[in-house]
């Protein structure tokens, strides 16, 4: 079997991928990656040219970015029915870079303080931060999962960004996150992957 490798911080976006790695199923090695000095250190950029997490390695293939890793592993483990069959994926990657881009971008924006200006709209991708809550809302509303009738990697990542930004404040409280949110969540999936990560900060804040 190729080897699986995830490096990752637990204090990080690393916690979306540890979550799609559970839902996978598939044996896999983890590699804490410490903030500075290591993660910028010539070896991790090796795997990683920007220095961050997460990213990981299949055999002799590297993947960087979250939302890359969670397409990347619905189809390098398709057993695990985490992505629509092909013709019917529009959805999924219609949701799946909305929030990698546009809810990304709006979130980290309202995060730093930073509100487009209304004559300088036209020259960001997302428009408007409220143009993007309503987007997400919509999304989140209109069936059962973001891609349709069922879980997917869309999910695990539309999910965290939902969780992060509730939990820091960058999103708004809209009764239709928090329920979505409950429902991508109450997964074995998620539970193991919240447990693993709790017990590798722990693990951290010892050393």
């Amino acid at each position: 079997m190729t080897e699986l490798t995830f490096y990752t911080n637990p204090m990080s976006r690393g916690r979306i991928v540890r979550w799609m790695l559970e839902e996978t199923g598939q044996p896999y090695r983890t590699e804490i990656v410490p903030f500075g000095a290591p993660m910028k250190s010539p070896e991790y950029r090796a795997v990683n040219p920007m220095g961050k997490v997460p990213s990981i390695r299949h055999g002799e293939t590297v993947v960087t970015e979250c939302a890359a890793i969670c397409v990347y592993l619905a189809d390098a483990f398709p057993d695990a029915g985490l992505a629509p069959p092909a013709n019917k994926r529009g959805s999924y990657y219609r949701w799946l870079f909305f929030a990698a881009g546009p809810l990304e971008a709006a979130t980290s924006n309202r995060a730093l303080g930073f509100e487009v200006p209304a004559d300088r709209r036209g020259m960001i991708g997302y428009g408007s931060f409220e143009d993007v809550m309503d987007t997400l809302e919509y999304a989140v509303s209109r069936t059962p999962f973001v891609a349709g009738d069922r879980f997917t990697a869309a999910d695990v990542y539309v999910g965290s960004q939902i969780g992060w930004g509730l939990h820091m404040g960058s999103i708004e409280r809209r009764p239709a996150f928090a329920a979505y949110l409950a429902h991508v969540t109450d997964r074995p999936a998620a539970a193991r992957a919240a447990a693993l990560d709790e017990a590798a900060m722990q693990a951290m804040q010892k050393a």
